[in-house]
């Protein structure tokens, strides 16, 4: 592959995951209250099967920062979704556990999310990229993510459950 080609088909990615990003922090916000990145922490938890997570290892498997994590779980925690308890063993760790009602919030959550990414992917092009046609291209936009206007006109993200009007980014499923 050259460079052009290379530098084409990453564009291509930047657009799916735009794309994907921004369908599912709108869905998830919208019909669960729950930002794409707080669905990726509890649907961590829940595959994991494990009773409690170092908050480090939460943010390794999301792609965020420890202290991002950490404010996420905060928000979660404040939610009723997960609990937080310092580590017994090293008292400069801390665990994060799902509770039943973060459980049932990931349950109903689900058939969302897997519609969302199932549509986003169901539409990949030829080169199995999801990435809409012309994406990468000079002057395509990098991925499509319906803006509101606020009252003065300016362009604003879609509002999350927490208020601010950022997309958090999110991860791709590691193991």
């Amino acid at each position: 592959m050259n460079e052009e080609d290379a530098v084409r088909a990453w564009r291509r990615v930047l657009a799916v995951h735009a794309t994907a990003a921004c369908a599912l922090e709108r869905e998830l916000s919208e019909r669960h209250r729950l930002g794409m990145s707080e669905f990726e922490v509890l649907e961590r938890m829940v595959e994991g099967g494990q009773e409690k997570y170092r908050v480090q290892e939460v943010a390794d498997a999301v792609h965020l920062s420890q202290s991002a994590c950490s404010r996420l779980i905060a928000r979660l925690e404040k939610a009723g979704l997960v609990t937080r308890a310092i580590c017994q063993d090293d008292r400069r760790g801390i665990y994060v556990g799902i509770t039943p009602a973060g459980r049932e919030r990931h349950a109903t959550a689900r058939p969302t999310h897997r519609n969302v990414i199932g549509e986003i992917f169901a539409s990949a092009g030829a080169e199995g990229s999801g990435a809409p046609e012309g994406a990468g291209e000079p002057g395509a936009p990098e991925g499509s993510c319906p803006r509101e206007s606020s009252a003065d006109g300016d362009a604003v993200l879609p509002g999350g459950p927490s208020g601010g009007d950022a997309v958090l980014p999110g991860g791709l499923f590691r193991r």
